[in-house]
């Protein structure tokens, strides 16, 4: 870690393992505060205005078995039903969602204090068994100041029926006071929120049902579809990740492992390929485009692991796997960088992208532990090690956040790093 970065401990959890296992912390920034979700899912709140190590000033334990998976500021006005009205306190604050039985989207203020709480459990249903993937999951959260808006899903298997992989998906409008202003439902899985004005966008991953778009502009004043788009591809993947822009919308195309930029009212305006699938060794391999960030400066996609086109296992690596490219708005190539492993997710502020670097479970590498900073339009600004894997990060415009978390390889049988709270300046 950097000579300037600081830790402080976040408790004990078992270690990650060869394989990836999903989500299970989340951090988020809100006024000199960092919120941390943690895989046993307590909330910790730091100070982080200091110079030394993050301060624990507050912590809100769990009353049950769920994990953190998302968090976000949310400093809306207190309003219902589309219109405002005034509050007595400040309406500041910071949200967070899980996966756990019931799926709850917990809103505490700054002061760790539990403000609202719903369970999402009651829309998306009960798990069908206590096991970790099945579990009621909150995919995305996003705010527009005013709202607070969370996807969240179930998964399920229906062996008995022609399509056996089921979702139950509910994308929710609320208030500050936690009223649900309007509901959206699906049979697909979300994946990705973005918010910008009067349009809520929402990315789906995976369409196994009735609901055949990957990607759904909704209006944020009631929650109707303004428009829909797919990729048009076979199967159940349909869009990784998306981020809303003045005139329309970057995404990653799950289907045929693309970059698109789409216009206001859905048409395309350009198709970049990244990750798509190429002979290497005599093996036909592709790479998922999993995250973009996209400023008017331009966008960054990210892409995971490798996968073969016959089966899962591989001995071959695609060579854009782990890459980060930069793009312009005009759909031109800037720049390209690796990112040392699979990310679970990004922090960003403005044209300032922070990109964790967990495990790459094929090569099992612990060098490529850490996180890599990135300008929008000019690339690679920073780099930080670390001796566990990066699984979440944060950034405002004093500071960079990330999670640690411990991990063990099959083949090493040696613990490496810890489960803490890493701080320190940003650059860029």
């Amino acid at each position: 870690m950097s000579e300037q970065a600081s830790a402080a401990p976040l408790g004990e959890i078992p270690p990650a393992r060869s394989r990836q296992q999903g989500r299970r912390s989340a951090v988020t920034l809100s006024d000199g505060l960092a919120v941390v979700g943690t895989a046993t899912g307590d909330r910790l709140g730091f100070e982080t205005t200091s110079s030394g190590p993050p301060v624990r000033r507050w912590s809100h334990e769990s009353d049950g078995t769920p994990s953190v998976v998302a968090a976000t500021p949310f400093d809306g006005s207190v309003h219902s039903g589309g219109g405002r009205r005034s509050a007595s306190r400040a309406a500041g604050g910071v949200v967070v969602g899980e996966r756990s039985a019931r799926g709850a989207v917990c809103c505490h203020d700054h002061d760790g204090s539990v403000r609202w709480q719903y369970e999402t459990s009651r829309e998306v249903g009960d798990p069908q068994s206590d096991t970790r993937f099945l579990r009621p999951f909150v995919a995305s959260l996003a705010t527009d100041g005013d709202r607070l808006y969370a996807a969240a899903r179930r998964y399920e298997r229906r062996p008995d029926q022609a399509t056996e992989r089921h979702f139950e998906s509910v994308v929710y409008a609320f208030a500050a006071d936690g009223t649900v202003d309007w509901t959206y439902h699906t049979d697909a899985s979300p994946i990705s929120l973005s918010v910008r004005e009067d349009r809520l966008a929402v990315a789906y991953n995976r369409c196994p049902g009735d609901h055949q778009h990957g990607l759904v502009v909704l209006d944020t004043a009631d929650g109707t579809p303004r428009w829909m788009w797919d990729p048009g591809t076979a199967g159940q993947r349909r869009v990784g990740d998306v981020a809303l822009l003045e005139d329309g919308a970057i995404l990653t195309s799950h289907g045929d492992y693309c970059g698109y930029r789409l216009g206001a009212d859905g048409a395309q305006r350009w198709r970049v390929p990244l990750a798509t699938p190429r002979a290497v060794d005599g093996e036909r391999v592709y790479a998922y485009p999993n995250h973009v960030h996209a400023t008017q400066s331009g966008a960054v996609f990210v892409t995971g692991n490798t996968y073969p086109e016959d089966g899962r296992e591989t001995a071959v690596r695609h060579p854009l796997e782990h890459t980060a490219v930069g793009i312009s708005l005009d759909g031109d190539r800037r720049w390209s960088a690796d990112v040392g492993g699979f990310a679970s997710g990004l922090g960003a502020d403005g044209d300032l992208l922070a990109v964790p670097g967990a495990q790459h479970f094929r090569d099992r590498d612990a060098d490529t532990h850490g996180l890599r900073l990135f300008d929008v339009e000019s690339g690679q600004v920073q780099s930080v090690e670390t001796d566990g894997i990066i699984t979440a990060a944060a950034v405002d415009d004093r500071s960079v956040v990330t999670v640690e978390e411990p991990v063990v390889y099959h083949d090493e049988g040696r613990e490496r790093g810890a489960y803490r709270l890493h701080r320190f300046p940003r650059s860029g």
